[in-house]
């Protein structure tokens, strides 16, 4: 069975999860984990992004986005992708870091904002890490104790998340150390991770209910949130996706388009596909790809078969200069 699309709408809610390939770990020591939040925190000032939560565990990452304008892929791209370059060649190590595609579950602000924030942030309580949650507040790879005050990092969006609790940072601290408390014996969430039809609608008591109504309702295991919303993400998505079936249609094939890019610019097509390097025709290929993928939708694979690259070719001509920014 085909994976579904990623759904992404700037401004959304995103708990992220990002594991390592076969389980083994991201992080050897300190250094790494340090690597990583310096990228992240980087990033969310280049890309607009809001973290509101976040936890580094051995093997697996947890995150609450809100994304930016560049979209959550872009972030992700570049943070994963920039941090398994720099493992590699610190480990002097080949392949894969991280497991798969990272997970991304669109959640509904509103009800689940802060059931996030406190499942992220008790993680390294649940596994044993931490013994308690004043211990927790000295744990340095988690977002809880910038929350708290104890730890740094101004790149976490902390007034918007104790902006629930309360309008002044004491008080809101306060509450904010008090919900963490009341929750810290919950155990694992499956609802907030996983879960298909029962993760969409909210939990099993919220199916249950429906079904003895007699009421269908929209879902869709890639978002968490009740039927309209689920059914307004999807809409949305539509529309994007309708946006680029009205531009396939007004730019033509992608031979045309290939074609009438190369006369544009005074590159022949057999050069563009020879996988030149001369300044034009790069150029030439980057625009191309990051038209063919971005408006059009076409998937990297479609085009690198079109351009006559390989996909990875492709990808670092959709990424461009930021290619660059993510191995510096």
């Amino acid at each position: 069975m085909s994976r579904k699309a990623r759904l992404d709408i700037p401004g959304t809610l995103h708990h992220v999860m990002v594991r390592g390939i076969e389980g083994k770990n991201i992080f050897q020591d300190d250094e790494d984990r340090k690597a990583f939040v310096k990228r992240m925190g980087n990033l969310v000032e280049e890309t607009g992004t809001r973290i509101l939560a976040w936890t580094l565990m051995e093997n697996h990452i947890h995150l609450q986005i809100i994304s930016g304008p560049a979209g959550l892929p872009t972030f992700m791209r570049r943070l994963l992708t920039g941090y398994a370059y720099s493992f590699n060649r610190k480990y002097r190590r080949f392949g894969h870091l991280f497991q798969n595609r990272y997970k991304s579950i669109i959640c509904d602000l509103d009800p689940y904002i802060l059931e996030l924030v406190r499942y992220i942030h008790l993680n390294p309580l649940r596994a044993g890490i931490v013994k308690d949650l004043e211990e927790l507040e000295e744990y340095p790879w988690c977002g809880h104790g910038i929350l708290t005050g104890k730890q740094k990092g101004e790149w976490l969006d902390k007034d918007f998340v104790l902006g629930f609790f309360g309008q002044k940072e004491k008080r809101a601290r306060k509450a904010y150390r008090e919900f963490m408390e009341a929750g810290k014996d919950q155990g694992r969430r499956p609802e907030l991770v996983g879960g298909g039809l029962v993760r969409s609608m909210g939990g099993w008591s919220r199916v249950l209910s429906l079904r003895r109504q007699g009421e269908p309702e929209a879902h869709d295991d890639r978002i968490l949130g009740d039927g309209d919303f689920v059914q307004a993400i999807l809409e949305e998505a539509d529309q994007k996706l309708a946006r680029q079936i009205r531009v396939r249609k007004k730019a033509g094939s992608m031979a045309k388009i290939i074609k009438e890019r190369c006369r544009e610019a005074g590159v022949s097509e057999v050069e563009l596909r020879s996988g030149s390097r001369r300044k034009a025709v790069s150029e030439l290929r980057r625009a191309i790809c990051v038209f063919l993928n971005r408006e059009l939708g076409i998937s990297m694979a479609e085009i690198a078969r079109h351009v006559g690259v390989g996909t990875t070719a492709v990808a670092m001509a959709i990424k461009g200069m930021e290619a660059k920014s993510i191995i510096e």
